[in-house]
């Protein structure tokens, strides 16, 4: 790394009831991974300030939801989105700084966010129920959609906005009222994006910001004025949430970890399944629930696979995130750049062999870099080819059968994504549908859609973001039952 210019430390503050406010707890230092200096201050909030934001979105929700048409609702959320496309290169520079990202994608993170929202306003106004027809025809039923109340919305460091839309777009176009908090490594562009939703007109506290430690999230998590929670982040806080909201009945949505199976059979056409698994694994440094992190090859083809991901992953230019030219940027914080370094020293030493890269290559490109890895020989119950490592390390795993490479990738206890690389239509179908797992690509990995429903089962969590299953989960059914008939009823005998 060349010398990086001094940065005047930039100061964030919480956003409660339409107003930026200072928060009152421990100062946070935001540390520019690339630079390893703070560039960044952001004061957490306190309980008080919690219960504060709270308070602001229960008094907000009467008005934003049932009272207020899903029409308007949806002009407030194009409006977002038109603000949010047109400061994509502002935003998308903040959270390359602050999670070390590169901005290609960061910045193209913020126009799917957009699309987001663009997706879930068309669906504000059609949040519609549907007439039950009865036995008795003197009764008229139907049913109706309603918004939830205030939901608390969690966040990770790995995708702050992006995170956000998946949870922000659906729960606001359904007429939700809203309390977030974001990850304390990476809160600086949640802030910032607060900024864009006064800018947009939505009312005051429609939206809420705090940024707070576990005390500040088991407040919101348990407290009864919250109506939905939902979290995205690893297995052991999940569990955690799960619990606290249970206290309340709080309903969860939770979207956590994977260690996602990309298949690639020997009919596959490598001139696209190689870079897929490329990209599946060493883009965003490998720092996502997504990664495909177990590559699963054909073992007729294996050495030829691996020959051309070793090169293409020895070719990645590791630098500045918020340079164009960069193509993998630093780890998010130092605590995971020693936790992946960790594993991948003990992956050496458990007998994986080593194709390139490495915890001596990534100690030699400095700072919060690690480097692009492959390990070959992976035993498919080995803690590399089980555990999440959420880093740019690559397990290639062998198969010969098709029933062989669907158990192996059947075989943890994650179920969020998936790949399949093959140019023969009926395996594709038919491995599709025995994959355990949220998401299946299919000769592409990593695509997203505004329209599809994203989640996993088992340690992935339950629950799907994006879609109009999204949608759905942040209301609740009512039913209606109108008698139609003049008759007098008998006060002890059900009437069916």
């Amino acid at each position: 790394m060349g010398a990086v210019p001094e940065q005047k430390i930039q100061e964030f503050s919480l956003h409660i009831a339409g107003q930026r406010t200072a928060g009152r707890g421990d100062l946070l230092e935001s540390v520019n991974p690339y630079t390893n200096k703070t560039w960044a201050h952001v004061r957490q909030a306190t309980i008080e300030q919690a219960d504060a934001a709270i308070a602001a979105a229960a008094k907000a929700a009467p008005a934003w939801g049932a009272a207020l048409p899903g029409i308007r609702r949806a002009e407030l959320m194009q409006r977002l989105a038109d603000i949010l496309d047109s400061r994509a290169e502002e935003l998308a520079t903040i959270e390359s700084t602050d999670n070390g990202k590169i901005i290609r994608e960061t910045k193209a993170q913020m126009h799917f966010s957009a699309r987001n929202y663009r997706f879930m306003a068309s669906m504000a106004d059609k949040l519609s129920g549907e007439t039950k027809p009865l036995d008795n025809p003197a009764l008229f039923d139907y049913t109706l959609r309603e918004p939830l109340g205030v939901a608390v919305l969690i966040t990770a460091w790995n995708s702050p906005i992006s995170l956000l839309a998946n949870k922000l777009a659906p729960a606001l176009a359904a007429g939700n009222t809203i309390v977030v908090k974001p990850s304390p490594f990476t809160a600086a562009s949640t802030l910032k994006f607060a900024e864009y939703i006064v800018e947009a007109g939505f009312p005051p506290g429609v939206f809420n910001v705090v940024v707070g430690d576990q005390e500040v999230g088991e407040y919101l998590t348990t407290d009864a004025r919250v109506d939905r929670v939902s979290f995205t982040g690893s297995v052991g806080v999940g569990k955690i949430i799960a619990r606290q909201a249970a206290d309340q009945l709080t309903p969860v949505t939770l979207e956590l970890g994977g260690k996602s199976a990309n298949i690639i059979f020997a009919d596959a056409d490598l001139d696209r399944a190689i870079p897929g698994a490329v990209s599946g694994i060493f883009a965003a440094s490998g720092q996502t629930c997504i990664a495909g992190s177990r590559l699963l090859v054909h073992r007729s083809i294996v050495d030829e696979v691996v020959d051309g991901i070793v090169k293409l992953a020895e070719s990645i230019r590791c630098g500045d995130p918020v340079d164009p030219a960069t193509d993998m940027g630093p780890v998010a914080h130092a605590r995971q750049h020693e936790h992946i370094l960790r594993m991948l020293a003990a992956a050496e030493s458990s007998g994986a062999r080593l194709a390139t890269g490495g915890v001596e290559a990534s100690e030699q490109l400095g700072g919060l870099f690690v480097a692009p890895t492959v390990f070959t020989d992976v035993k498919p119950d080995s803690d590399l080819a089980q555990q999440e490592v959420f880093g740019p390390a690559l397990a290639v795993i062998p198969f010969d059968s098709d029933d062989e490479a669907v158990e192996i990738a059947n075989s943890t206890e994650f179920g969020l994504a998936s790949g399949i690389w093959t140019q023969n239509l009926s395996r594709a179908h038919s491995v599709a549908k025995l994959l355990r797992a949220g998401t299946v690509w299919v000769n592409t990995y990593r695509t997203s859609a505004a329209q599809a429903p994203f989640g996993g089962v088992g340690h992935s969590g339950y629950g799907r973001e994006r879609g109009i299953e999204a949608l759905l989960e942040f209301t609740r059914f009512k039913n209606v039952m109108i008698d139609l008939s003049n008759d007098i009823r008998d006060p002890f005998t059900a009437r069916f």
